[in-house]
């Protein structure tokens, strides 16, 4: 007996399990996952964008627009920054990085600190803004390689 066909690719299972992710996400808007990866395909940790452990889901804002103290932006941590600080184990030098967004000038320092040395995405909707441009501008300077994920059009019915 030969094994079976039709399994899913690294690259489905880790982006599925970012996708997975980032429906814990309570943001009204966007929702946004992570999943770090070693170099022999081992799940190190993962993480989805919301306010920081302790920090009321119900109490501060969701708001995108108006008085800065009264958005979510001062307050939400990103999937990524999530992802590295759930981490335990050590080090993170090397490894992957699945994410469902490109990310921001501030999570891409917190990836090149941490160590990381590829980030895969599935979105880019913030092409060619400031934060998305300078983002690059780091990955490219400190080496960090980055490339969109390449949908397979597979579809995974979960139940559960």
């Amino acid at each position: 007996m030969k094994k079976r066909d039709g399994y899913i690719t690294w690259d489905e299972y880790f982006m599925g399990v970012s996708k997975l992710s980032a429906m814990r996400s309570k943001d009204p808007n966007t929702q946004v996952g992570a999943c770090i990866v070693s170099d022999n395909n081992k799940i190190l940790s993962m993480g989805y964008n919301g306010f920081p452990n302790g920090v009321s889901d119900d109490e501060f804002p969701w708001d995108r627009d108006g008085d800065e103290l009264e958005t979510k932006y001062p307050y939400v941590t990103h999937s990524e920054l999530n992802a590295i600080l759930n981490y335990r184990g050590g080090s993170l030098e090397g490894t992957k990085l699945y994410v469902t967004l490109f990310p921001c000038n501030e999570c891409a320092k917190a990836i090149i600190q941490a160590g990381i040395k590829t980030v895969v995405y599935s979105c880019d909707k913030y092409d060619g803004t400031p934060s998305n441009v300078a983002a690059k501008r780091l990955f490219n300077a400190a080496g960090v390689r980055y490339y969109e994920y390449q949908p397979t059009g597979r579809k995974i019915d979960i139940d559960l």
